[in-house]
């Protein structure tokens, strides 16, 4: 990782996108038999990784909406899978939840360090 990124930043940024992921399965699990409906997903794990190799910085980087276009498509055009969704969507909340709890962690060790002096 580069030596600029901040932990604090890097863990808030991932949190946003664990959120514009919930927000992308719920709209999925909403269209479950809307016709010619595709599914979307996140695109931020491959962003990050650019981040860790140096390749761009923290700061730059959004994690966007993408159609998934990957996965097969029912008699009506429509590809989501209720299944899957519910299994991202256990996933993504997981994920939201340690995130959380180690930027929880962060602070109290921040607050800590203050109060020590």
């Amino acid at each position: 990782m580069s030596e600029g990124v901040n932990i604090i930043d890097c863990i808030q940024t991932g949190i946003k996108a664990e959120g514009l992921r919930r927000k992308a399965i719920a709209g999925n699990i909403a269209n479950l038999e809307t016709p010619g409906y595709r599914s979307i997903g996140v695109r931020f794990e491959q962003l990050l990784e650019e981040v860790i190799q140096g390749k761009a910085k923290l700061e730059e980087i959004e994690p966007e909406l993408k159609q998934l276009n990957q996965t097969p498509v029912k008699h009506n055009g429509n590809d989501v899978n209720l299944e899957a969704e519910i299994g991202k969507m256990i996933e993504n909340d997981l994920r939201h939840g340690v995130l959380v709890r180690v930027l929880r962690k962060k602070y109290e060790q921040m607050e800590q360090a203050i109060s020590i002096q």
